[in-house]
């Protein structure tokens, strides 16, 4: 077996040392990040949320030199903004190019409500096993400040606060995509939920949540399926008839 020189060895080392050192010294490039992207992603989510919870009442016009001026972006950010909520529903946008939030028919809002009379039962359902005693009381907690909203006559908390109650109930059925369908709906449907109230101009919070809460307790699913279908339905029927 041939044995290796010394001084090669010697010589390896070295080269492998220097490489080390270069390596130690060299500068590390630092991963650019778009500002345009991060722009566009607080407007999408900033408009998205106050189209859901019914900040925008239907048929609201915009312009993206408009969207530009209220969050300080360029038209790049905006555009894509609304793009993307224009996909969703949550915008409509014109052959003329207008943009505005959506004014839905009698027949579209029927058939969002029997998409959410569809969806929210079961999610409720398979929430229910989940449903430990600080979930009933994180949504009795809800439930109180969406009370709150109507006594105030506050239709933007209302929708808020009603909406959070559900999601907070659905995110424990741990069904992803069943609940991301249904924020679609929810989307679509916020100009509108925010119109329904001041048509109905509540004096007390609706009963449903206390009787999902109720069901909730005693472990009563067909109960609950009840109570979460009527409530989702319940108030949009009155709109589309």
């Amino acid at each position: 077996m041939m044995k290796a020189k010394p001084c090669t060895l010697i010589a390896s080392g070295i080269d492998n040392h220097r490489a080390g050192c270069l390596a130690l010294v060299m500068p590390i490039t630092p991963r650019l990040t778009d500002p345009n992207a991060a722009a566009h992603e607080r407007v999408y989510r900033t408009l998205r949320q106050q189209v859901m919870h019914g900040e925008l009442p239907p048929g609201h016009a915009m312009t993206l030199r408009g969207i530009g001026a209220q969050f300080d972006v360029s038209m790049t950010p905006a555009r894509e903004a609304v793009r993307r909520l224009v996909a969703e529903g949550a915008l409509t946008l014109s052959s003329s190019g207008r943009i505005s939030t959506p004014e839905l028919t009698p027949e579209r809002i029927e058939e969002l409500a029997a998409i959410r009379a569809m969806l929210e039962p079961e999610m409720a359902a398979r929430a229910l096993p989940r449903a430990h005693f600080a979930l009933i009381e994180r949504l009795a907690a809800i439930n109180a400040l969406n009370a709150e909203a109507v006594v105030k006559q506050d239709a933007i908390a209302y929708v808020r606060t009603n909406l959070e109650f559900h999601r907070t109930l659905y995110l424990r059925a741990q069904t992803p995509a069943m609940l991301a369908l249904c924020e679609t709906v929810w989307l679509q449907l916020g100009p509108t939920m925010r119109a329904l109230y001041s048509k109905l101009r509540r004096k007390e919070p609706p009963q449903h949540h206390r009787m999902i809460l109720a069901a909730l307790k005693a472990g009563d699913e067909p109960g609950l399926r009840l109570a979460v279908r009527t409530d989702v339905t319940q108030g949009l029927r009155h709109l589309a008839s």
